[in-house]
């Protein structure tokens, strides 16, 4: 097959990871307007990423934060964002880059993107759950993920994927 000169497919992973910056931007500067809320899946192990060690330990690979009720210093650059969040009561400072973020979505419409992963290989963001010291007075303010299998029952919490848009289905498919 010819080679692609114009490289289509990284400019259309470029345009949807501006979807992701643009609308963390958004968030910092004006907040999150009526019930939209982001979760966002991201790669632990990118070498960009800093996250506390014990965040690290327990997530070795792969991270689902919710951006809804309470997150502080919500802060976007071309190269990725920062945040602080509550992890067990403690705010943790988070740092990704961009290119880490393998899955985005604002559930309240029902929107979400995925992204390969570094090695080409279609992103498995796992769901989030609602932090365990949540509840009605007390709104989780980060959601780290957790494998589904270890949820408790009516705990669970889905990004949507009626409206997600894969990297994937931009590739060229090789015969």
């Amino acid at each position: 097959m010819p080679e692609d000169g114009l490289k289509y497919d990284r400019m259309v992973e470029q345009a949807l990871r501006s979807v992701v910056r643009r609308s963390l931007s958004y968030a910092a500067e004006n907040g999150l307007p009526g019930e939209h809320h982001f979760y966002i899946t991201f790669r632990t192990d990118d070498p960009g990423t800093q996250i506390p060690p014990s965040l690290r330990e327990q997530f070795p690979e792969e991270m689902t934060i919710v951006l809804q009720y309470q997150f502080w210093d919500l802060e976007v650059t071309e190269e990725g964002f920062s945040v602080t969040l509550s992890f067990g009561e403690a705010p943790r400072k988070l740092i990704v880059p961009f290119p880490a973020v393998v899955a985005f979505a604002d559930p309240s419409v029902q929107f979400g993107l995925q992204f390969e992963t570094a090695n080409g290989a279609p992103a498995t963001p796992q769901s989030g759950s609602e932090a365990e010291d949540a509840g009605p007075e007390n709104p989780a303010k980060a959601a780290p993920a957790e494998p589904r299998a270890e949820q408790p029952a009516g705990e669970e919490a889905t990004a949507p994927t009626e409206n997600v848009v894969s990297f994937d289905s931009f590739r060229k498919k090789s015969t």
